[in-house]
């Protein structure tokens, strides 16, 4: 059997070119190659003399999801993902307190690919497959979908949970889950929006309308959702502060409504998680404070600790690697 090999290629902002016609472009390119290595990054000044090339394409990166090992292009099945990134940024949704009158950041909203999450998958390292694992787990769920496999049979929900120490990359995973996503399913959705909700923040201050904030919250999700083929992944951060709010309930330490608002939040995910279109992604710091009933709703659930030595040297190596590449020297050391 043939190795798999994805093709994503950047196509610059001011080019109208057609996919086809870049692909007719890369195609000659590669092979011209003869062999691909898995994470290769082939910039403008890889592209040598082909100037119709570098005309419409910035970035070329190999990707394979199966081994590291070189391969003969020729011999290999070569899958292109073409796309343009987005550079607007991140777009604040807004909600006020009708009891108070203060607005505040309900969820900040990305149209996919960002150019503000190019090469973050790339950079991040793990000493497992976390990430090519995670890809087949939501590239399987939406085929499942897809195929029309019964979900009263086969529970796909389609709910992704990280957890582990702070500062391991839970929630830079997320998005570049999300950023992957919306490059590897462009032909099933053209369209790809990241919802990014901090869980913390609404349950923390506002528990008077929080339940009301929460419902309409939702809805505006609900009509991202209304295009079937708009993909729309949201991102919960720090999910155990579901957990805090209701523990905090019910030993009477917060108002009762902050139960209502975890219980809320909890019925909005279970409608949403039923469109074939939307995929939650969930983060928490403290595996052991994670709700229950939370948990029970999450079809894959992985640990993410601090790196080993090996992980932390290929850290080291890729900050060293940006800045020499920058100009900057990395005072000496042989990386």
């Amino acid at each position: 059997m043939k190795p798999v090999l994805h093709i994503e290629i950047v196509q610059r902002s001011q080019s109208r070119a057609n996919k086809d016609g870049i692909k007719e472009l890369v195609r000659p390119f590669l092979m011209n190659l003869v062999s691909l290595c898995p994470g290769a990054i082939l910039s403008e000044s890889d592209l040598g003399e082909y100037h119709d090339l570098k005309e419409h394409v910035q970035m070329i990166t190999v990707c394979d999801i199966d081994n590291d090992t070189e391969v003969i292009a020729s011999e290999a099945v070569l899958v292109y993902h073409i796309y343009k990134l987005d550079t607007f940024g991140a777009e604040t949704d807004t909600m006020t307190d009708s009891s108070t009158g203060e607005e505040f950041a309900a969820a900040e909203v990305w149209a996919l690919p960002s150019q503000e999450f190019h090469g973050l998958w790339e950079s991040l390292i793990y000493d497992t497959k976390l990430k090519e694992d995670t890809v087949r787990f939501v590239e399987t769920a939406f085929e499942f979908a897809d195929r029309g496999v019964d979900p009263n049979i086969i529970g796909w929900n389609r709910v992704v949970l990280l957890h582990g120490p702070p500062g391991t990359g839970k929630t830079s995973l997320c998005r570049a889950l999300a950023q992957k996503l919306s490059i590897r399913l462009a032909e099933r959705f053209p369209r790809v929006r990241l919802v990014e909700i901090n869980a913390h923040g609404l349950f923390s201050k506002w528990f008077a309308e929080s339940g009301k904030l929460v419902a309409r919250l939702f809805e505006r999700l609900e009509e991202i959702v209304a295009d079937p083929r708009l993909l729309a992944c949201v991102l919960v951060d720090e999910v155990e502060s579901l957990a805090h709010a209701r523990r905090a309930a019910l030993s009477g330490l917060e108002p009762s409504d902050s139960i209502r608002a975890v219980n809320a939040l909890l019925t909005q995910l279970d409608r949403l998680r039923r469109r074939p279109n939307a995929l939650v992604l969930t983060t928490s710091n403290v595996t052991g404070a994670i709700d229950v009933a939370f948990v029970d709703r999450a079809d894959i659930k992985r640990r993410v600790g601090p790196p080993s030595a090996r992980a932390a040297y290929e850290i080291l190596r890729g900050c060293c690697v940006q800045l020499m590449t920058r100009g900057l020297r990395a005072f000496g050391i042989k990386i």
